[in-house]
């Protein structure tokens, strides 16, 4: 296995620090507003170290962790410790509240999906075959005992980036009352204005922006953004844009969804929880958000 980088790299900003680390497959940045740099650089390995964790814990991609353990299960009852119990319970809340539209043993779908931007449809062959291990109707979970149907499996994925942005930010506030914003790969969390401005400038990406330039910017002083889109991960097959996002119970994607969505709320997990589920509402997305009284934008 290829050797992970695992360094943080500093620079000073007016008025902040700037640490910049990799995570999660993301590239991820958190700015502190102080002018202390022993200070900002000790917050950075407490954020750091927390993504890392959650990493290693969660991640699908690596060995011998609590995911892979449970995917490795073949039918096999699986004890799991209270964080990943925390965890399940709220996929198992999302999957109720969406109606089936939020389901973690989707992700085995991606043995037939690959959203690379390339044409390349799969067989529906293939896709029909998958769905026998897909539905978490299926799984027995009695926290904290977890029994999944040979075949099948879990991904976090969903849920766990954003859950990997607060918790390092709690821990960031547990330490220091210094202003800090976290953004992992998009999803992005404010503790406090810097300064005395009015809060951190974050930009929405355009979508069809090679340079990656904001379509909005948002000024966020306190809380959380969260985005879900398809804008690096899709297939374009005759002039058909097929988005990642994957109906659980026809293992294709989902119709009319929104290119983006970004949602404001408290918390990333709440954000990108809502999110989610407008972008499996299909075309229905905007008519759902305004119905949960939350701060949104989406595009088209």
């Amino acid at each position: 296995m290829a050797a992970v980088d695992r360094s943080i790299h500093i620079l000073k900003k007016p008025g902040y620090f700037q640490g910049t680390f990799l995570a999660m497959g993301s590239p991820c940045e958190v700015l502190s507003g102080t002018d202390d740099e022993s200070l900002a650089s000790s917050l950075f390995d407490v954020v750091a170290s927390e993504a890392w964790r959650i990493e290693d814990k969660f991640s699908r991609y690596l060995p011998d962790n609590a995911v892979d353990r449970i995917n490795r299960s073949d039918g096999q009852s699986v004890e799991v410790d209270d964080e990943t119990a925390n965890m399940l319970d709220f996929a198992a809340s999302l999957h109720e509240m969406s109606d089936g539209r939020f389901d973690i043993t989707s992700g085995v779908l991606r043995k037939a999906w690959v959203f690379d931007g390339s044409d390349r449809i799969p067989d529906d062959g293939l896709v029909q075959s998958i769905l026998a291990t897909v539905g978490w109707e299926k799984v027995a979970w009695d926290r904290p005992t977890l029994t999944l149907q040979p075949g099948m499996q879990i991904d976090f994925g969903g849920i766990g980036k954003e859950y990997a942005v607060d918790k390092p930010a709690g821990l960031a506030v547990d330490n220091s009352n210094a202003p800090m914003l976290l953004n992992f790969g998009g999803d992005v969390v404010a503790t406090g204005s810097p300064g005395n401005s009015s809060g951190w400038q974050v930009g929405i990406e355009a979508l069809e922006s090679s340079a990656r330039k904001a379509d909005r910017v948002i000024r966020l002083a306190q809380g959380a953004l969260a985005t879900s889109g398809d804008a690096r991960r899709f297939i374009l097959k005759d002039g058909v844009r097929y988005g990642h996002i994957l109906d659980p119970g026809t293992g294709w994607p989902i119709k009319d969804t929104p290119r983006s969505v970004t949602v404001a709320a408290d918390t990333c997990t709440e954000a990108g929880m809502l999110a989610t589920l407008a972008m499996l509402r299909g075309a229905d997305a905007e008519e759902f958000l305004q119905a949960q009284d939350v701060q949104f934008w989406q595009q088209r």
